[in-house]
């Protein structure tokens, strides 16, 4: 769906929530591929068994990226993204588990520079089927201002 909002119909705390996704062994295996990344937490079943997981663990930039194509729900032809802040793996993630991502609005400001602009931090955190918290993030947004300052 492609919907234009603009910097100012950005709400405070509003918030979305994603499907669930299930990580899988293909997922962990793909993106090792992908990246170069076999370290043995991820690929290593039988070393893992005497680490403090028990398990292989997926790898966070797997889990990161799988959590942003989660929230890409809708188009926004006045935004894009701008970057990510704020980074953490919170909790590992393991084969099986099924992954949520709820996005909020979480700080508006203006762009120090460009004055069309402001800028949208979009609160991301992951939680597994738990609920717990496995992964948080900002996603900064540039979005096109309906009105100049």
């Amino acid at each position: 769906m492609i919907r234009s909002l603009f910097f100012e119909q950005y709400e405070l705390g509003s918030a979305r929530d994603s499907f669930g996704r299930t990580i899988t062994e293909t997922d962990i295996v793909m993106h090792a591929g992908q990246t170069g990344d076999f370290y043995p937490h991820h690929m290593d079943a039988e070393w893992c068994k005497e680490q403090d997981f028990g398990q292989r663990i997926a790898h966070g930039t797997l889990i990161f990226s799988v959590a942003v194509g989660m929230t890409a729900t809708e188009v926004n032809p006045e935004a894009f993204s701008y970057g990510y802040d704020r980074l953490r793996f919170v909790k590992p993630v393991f084969i099986g588990d099924t992954i949520k991502v709820r996005a909020s609005i979480h700080e508006k400001k203006d762009h120090p520079k460009r004055l069309e602009f402001g800028i949208v931090s979009e609160r991301c955190e992951v939680f597994n089927q738990l609920g717990e918290t496995v992964l948080v993030c900002d996603h900064l947004l540039m979005v096109r201002k309906q009105q100049q300052s």
